[in-house]
């Protein structure tokens, strides 16, 4: 544990997240036991006995009359199944001082290891589990205990195989989406020419390992590929939600949830839908190779990053929506549930425990999100490297006891005004490089894409008319688009209808 008390700061200190007083002048008192869950469940603190804290705030040492009596007297409590369930302070972890000519005793309580979560006290979880939050302590809820018995498990909640679903459940459109964009990256792999059940058992998706012994999906592949309402049945409390707020005087300028009902409401879509509102505002630099447009960039990589650890980190149980909002000068993501490995690890990197391991996987396969643990630090060196505003982490109180994980990306650069964001589009020092037939091309391409976005039924000579080109530009604009594997035609010319296969999202 880090150093949290100094006794040369003592006339400094108050209480806060990780400090406590009590004055316990000859016996311990009751509410000791409740901080010691408290800091044990939260972020580990020091309970300092032998201080009083005044109407100000600032602390009075009162003493103990007998120390040695209380450290034996918390030991032995400690040790004691009906008291505690889990013994996290040693006689090393407790010190005594003099101060202002009284002895005072400080105990260091350690967080808890995941594993060891909930800690209780009185042999009682439900009503003897707490939090720390702010200064005080507080009971948790039924919900919050259960999250913490969710993540004791090296199995994740997303492992679970739901043998009352079939694949039939699935959001076929969601699947073929996702096996296009799997075979455009893995070509050759035995995996591409699978049927689309097997498919997903080799993806996590779905598992063969059934009472029944045929395919089920697996509470990773509903939540990826499933629909809103079959969704709902199992995570009651699903909901994902993004808001742009580009304009202050409006609530939001474009919203879209899980729960609209013109789009499958699930986790891949859901990524795939934000993550092109979000990229179209980033500063990219223009390159063709051939016909195919090479835009990525660094900041791409760490949004895709942050994006990939909000949805894998996402308790889906809890009574909080998966939320992702964009200003002009920053990109919020938050996600139900506490930081699994703890805030300082999880910036520090090495260690990698996904909330839910099966749909950061199936994210990677299709080189979304890191795996090795160091997706938040490569966050971070990006946005240092890039100049920007340093991201920030924080967990904090949600609706109903729970705990949201909230990642901050700035979009300012560091010697920049903050009315000057990323956003702000320009271009880059080799803009003036561009051919200007390069430029008419790509240019052509993006509108023709968001034509057969908005109307999927539009036709080669409606196209032309919409944006003032002739028939033949519009038929080699669709044509540029179909060898990019981006979209192919169903049905016939005249009562057929376009599908995009390949959103620009990588």
């Amino acid at each position: 544990m880090d150093e949290i008390f100094e006794l040369s700061k003592f006339d400094e200190y108050r209480e806060d997240n990780r400090l406590e007083v009590k004055r316990a002048r000859d016996r311990l008192p009751d509410s000791l036991w409740e901080t010691y869950s408290s800091f044990a469940n939260t972020a580990g603190g020091c309970i300092i006995l032998g201080v009083k804290e005044n109407a100000d705030k600032s602390w009075t040492t009162t003493g103990l009359k007998d120390v040695e009596k209380l450290r034996k007297e918390f030991l032995d409590a400690l040790h004691n199944q009906n008291k505690t369930n889990v013994a996290l302070v040693s006689d090393s972890d407790i010190t005594d001082y003099e101060v202002n000519g009284d002895v005072i005793l400080v105990i260091k309580v350690l967080k808890a290891r995941r594993e060891q979560k909930p800690i209780y006290i009185n042999g009682d979880m439900w009503n003897g589990t707490f939090r720390r939050d702010g200064e005080g302590d507080y009971h948790c809820t039924r919900e919050a205990i259960l999250e913490m018995l969710r993540d004791q498990t090296e199995d994740t909640p997303d492992m679970k195989v739901l043998e009352n679903k079939e694949i039939k459940d699935l959001d076929q459109d969601s699947i073929r989406a996702y096996r296009i964009r799997y075979n455009a990256s893995h070509e050759g792999h035995p995996w591409t020419s699978l049927p689309d059940d097997e498919f997903l058992v080799q993806i996590g998706a779905a598992s063969d390992e059934t009472a029944d012994h045929r395919i089920h999906p697996t509470a990773a592949g509903l939540l990826m590929f499933g629909t809103y309402q079959r969704i709902m049945r199992e995570f009651p409390s699903f909901l994902l939600d993004y808001y742009e707020k580009t304009d202050p005087a409006l609530r939001w300028t474009d919203r879209l949830a899980s729960h609209n009902g013109d789009w499958s409401g699930n986790l891949y879509d859901f990524y795939n839908k934000v993550y092109q509102r979000i990229a179209v505002d980033l500063k990219k630099p223009f390159r063709l190779d051939g016909i195919y447009r090479i835009d990525d960039t660094p900041v791409h990589v760490a949004v895709r990053e942050a994006m990939a650890n909000c949805l894998s980190n996402a308790d889906f149980f809890l009574k909080e929506s998966v939320k992702i909002e964009k200003y002009p000068d920053r990109i919020v993501l938050t996600n139900p549930g506490t930081i699994t490995l703890g805030k300082k690890q999880m910036l520090r990197g090495g260690k990698s425990r996904p909330r839910n391991k099966v749909i950061l996987n199936m994210l990677n396969y299709i080189g979304v999100g890191e795996r090795a643990g160091s997706g938040v630090p490569n966050i971070y060196a990006i946005w240092e490297q890039e100049g920007y505003v340093e991201p920030t982490v924080d967990e904090l109180s949600g609706r109903e006891d729970t705990i949201v994980t909230v990642v901050t990306l700035p979009l300012v650069k560091r010697d920049q005004s903050p009315d000057q964001s990323l956003s702000e589009k320009g271009t880059e020092k080799g803009t003036d490089q561009r051919t200007k037939k390069n430029v008419e091309i790509e240019e052509r391409i993006e509108k023709v894409l968001q034509l057969i976005r908005a109307n999927p039924s539009i036709s080669q000579s409606q196209i032309a008319d919409r944006l003032g080109i002739s028939l033949k530009q519009a038929k080699n604009a669709t044509e540029l688009l179909k060898q990019n594997d981006r979209i192919h035609r169903e049905g016939s010319a005249r009562n057929g209808k376009w599908i995009i296969d390949v959103e620009d999202v990588l």
